[in-house]
C-alpha cells in the first residue's frame, strides 16, 4: 500500500526502510534543485554532467553530500521544466518554442491589420547585381487575406511601407476587391514604421498605431504565419535560393544557377499571393480568404484614389515660389509645361519618400492641386551607371586597401604544448623595417604639414631679389651688385 500511494515499486520501499533502519532516519529527504545550482547550470549552459563534478569536488573538499548523477537528472527534470532546460542551454528563444500562447477571438473583417517586413532569400538580377529583395505586406488577422503588397529591390523604408499601404486600402483596379481603412494596425517597433510620414498617413485616416513590444512575434501571429508561409511554399522553389541544403563543402550545389531578373520574381509573388488569397484554408471553415473576406457583413469606410495619393505624400510645410527655373527643392529645380504662365505663384510640394525624381505642387493659398513637376537637368541613364561604377570602384579599392592593413597588422604565434609565454613569428629585416619606418613617417609628417608656418630660407647666390627684399634693417636701400645690375637690366 505504502509503494502504490507514493507511485514507486515495492523495491524502493523496502531500501527506504532498509536505510532508515541503518541511520535511524525514519524520513527519506529527496534532493531538491536549489538557486544555487540553478546558478551553475545556468554557468555550464545546462550541462548537468559539469554541475555534478563541481558538486562531487565540493562534496571531497569537505561540503554536503553530493547526489549520485542519476539523482541529479532525475531533480533537474522535475523542477525544471522542458523550457527552462532549454533557455539554460540556447537562451529564451529556444525556451519560446515550449510556450503556450492565447489565441485571440474571432473578429471581424478591417477591425485589426498586422503588417511586417520580410527579406526574401533569393538571389535576383536588378541590373546586373545579385540583390535578396525585400517584400512588405499587409494582411486582415480575421480573415487572412493579403490586401497590399509592395517588393523593394533593396532594404524597405518608410516609402515602401506607404506604397503597401496604399495598395491595401485601395479597392479599385489592379487592387481590391479587399481593402478599406482598418480600425488598428499591429506594428513591431520598426523604424520606418513608426516614422513620422507613417504617423501622418494613418492619422489622417483616424487608423490606431499599435506598437507592439520587440521581439514578441506571437503578438502579431497572422503576418508571421504569412511570412513562414511564402518562405517554404515560394521562395524554397525559386532559383538562387540561399537556404537551400548545401554540399559538404558547404557550397551550393549550383552556384552557376541563373538568376530571376527583379520583375520576374515580382510577378511570381503577386501570382503566390493571390493563389494565398483564392486557396481553402481549415482555420476558415474551409473558405479561402476572399470568401470569408466578401461574406462578411462588415460595411467598408474607403477613401477615394486622388486623396489616397495625396495623403501618402511627405510635405515639409514650406512656401515655396515658382520661378524661371522652376520650383526649387533641396538644391534642384524641377519644371513642368503647366508651369508656363505661372511664375511668382506661391505653392507647396509634397513628394513620395525617396522619390526624388518628381514632386506634386499645390497652390499655397487655396491648396488647389497644379500638376507634378520633374528634375531639370536629370542625368541619363548612361551618366548614372556611369557615377555608380565609379563609386564602386572607390568602395572596391578601398575594400582592397583595408584587407592589405588587416594582413599587413595580422600577428602569428607559435603553437605551445606547455605554460609558456607568446612567442611571435614572421621574420623582417632591418632594411625592410627601416624602410616601412620611414614610409610611416613620412605619411605622418604629410598629414600634419604646414608649410605657411615655415619662413622661407635664404635665396641662392645670383638670384635678383626683389626691392622690399632689398632693404636694410635701418630702412635703408641697399644698391645691387654690378652683376646683379646687369642681370636685371637684361
Amino acid at each position: 500500500m505504502v509503494a502504490t500511494g507514493l507511485g514507486v515499486s515495492e523495491r524502493t520501499v523496502w531500501r527506504w526502510v532498509a536505510a532508515a533502519a541503518a541511520t535511524g532516519v525514519p524520513v527519506r529527504k529527496r534532493f531538491v534543485i536549489t538557486d544555487e545550482v540553478r546558478q551553475r547550470l545556468a554557468y555550464w549552459r545546462g550541462n548537468v554532467v559539469a554541475v555534478h563534478c563541481e558538486l562531487v569536488d565540493a562534496a571531497a573538499a569537505g561540503g554536503p553530500a553530493a547526489p549520485s548523477l542519476a539523482t541529479l537528472y532525475r531533480a533537474v527534470n522535475r523542477q525544471l521544466s522542458p523550457g527552462d532546460r532549454a533557455g539554460l542551454r540556447k537562451g529564451e528563444h529556444a525556451a519560446r518554442a515550449h510556450d503556450v500562447f492565447l489565441q485571440r477571438p474571432a473578429a471581424h473583417r478591417n477591425e485589426a491589420w498586422e503588417t511586417d517586413h520580410v527579406e526574401a532569400p533569393v538571389e535576383v538580377d536588378v541590373d546586373g547585381r545579385l540583390v535578396k529583395p525585400w517584400v512588405t505586406w499587409f494582411v486582415d488577422t480575421a480573415t487572412n487575406v493579403v490586401l497590399g503588397t509592395a517588393v523593394t529591390a533593396g532594404a524597405p523604408s518608410r516609402e515602401s511601407i506607404l506604397a503597401a499601404l496604399r495598395a491595401a486600402i485601395t479597392i479599385e483596379e489592379p487592387y481590391g476587391p479587399a481593402g478599406g481603412l482598418p480600425q488598428v494596425i499591429r506594428i513591431d517597433r520598426g523604424k520606418d514604421f513608426l516614422s513620422s510620414t507613417v504617423a501622418a498617413a494613418c492619422a489622417v485616416f483616424a487608423v490606431w498605431i499599435v506598437d507592439l513590444p520587440g521581439y514578441t512575434p506571437h503578438l502579431k501571429g497572422s503576418v508571421e504565419t504569412l511570412n513562414g508561409a511564402v518562405k517554404s511554399m515560394l521562395f524554397a522553389g525559386l532559383p538562387r535560393y540561399t537556404q537551400a541544403p548545401r554540399l559538404t563543402n558547404r557550397r551550393p550545389a549550383d552556384p552557376d544557377a541563373p538568376a530571376l531578373r527583379f520583375e520576374a520574381f515580382v510577378e511570381e509573388l503577386l501570382a503566390w499571393v493571390r493563389w494565398w488569397n483564392e486557396h481553402a484554408m481549415d482555420t476558415l471553415d474551409g473558405l479561402s480568404p476572399r470568401q470569408a473576406w466578401e461574406q462578411d457583413p462588415t460595411p467598408l469606410t474607403t477613401v477615394p484614389g486622388g486623396d489616397l495619393r495625396l495623403f501618402t505624400l511627405e510635405d515639409d510645410g514650406r512656401v515655396r515660389r515658382i520661378m524661371t527655373k522652376g520650383v526649387q527643392w533641396r538644391a534642384r529645380h524641377y519644371v513642368a509645361p503647366w508651369m508656363t504662365g505661372h511664375t511668382g505663384v506661391e505653392v507647396r510640394v509634397r513628394w513620395m519618400p525617396h522619390h526624388d525624381h518628381e514632386l506634386e505642387v499645390f497652390d499655397a493659398r487655396t491648396g488647389t492641386y497644379l500638376g507634378v513637376a520633374v528634375l531639370a537637368d536629370q542625368a541619363s541613364p548612361e551618366q548614372v551607371k556611369a557615377v555608380r561604377r565609379a563609386r564602386q570602384s572607390r568602395r572596391d579599392r578601398l575594400s582592397t586597401e583595408l584587407r592589405k592593413a588587416e594582413k599587413a597588422r595580422r600577428q602569428r604565434y607559435a603553437a605551445v604544448t606547455t605554460t609558456e609565454p607568446a612567442r611571435a613569428l614572421g621574420a623582417m629585416t632591418r632594411g625592410e623595417a627601416s624602410a616601412e619606418l620611414i614610409d610611416a613617417g613620412d605619411s605622418t609628417l604629410r598629414a600634419v604639414a604646414r608649410p605657411q608656418l615655415l619662413p622661407p630660407g635664404p635665396p641662392e647666390p645670383g638670384w635678383v631679389l626683389p626691392r622690399s627684399a632689398q632693404r636694410t634693417a635701418g630702412g635703408e636701400t641697399t644698391p645691387p651688385a654690378a652683376d646683379e645690375r646687369g642681370t636685371a637690366t637684361r
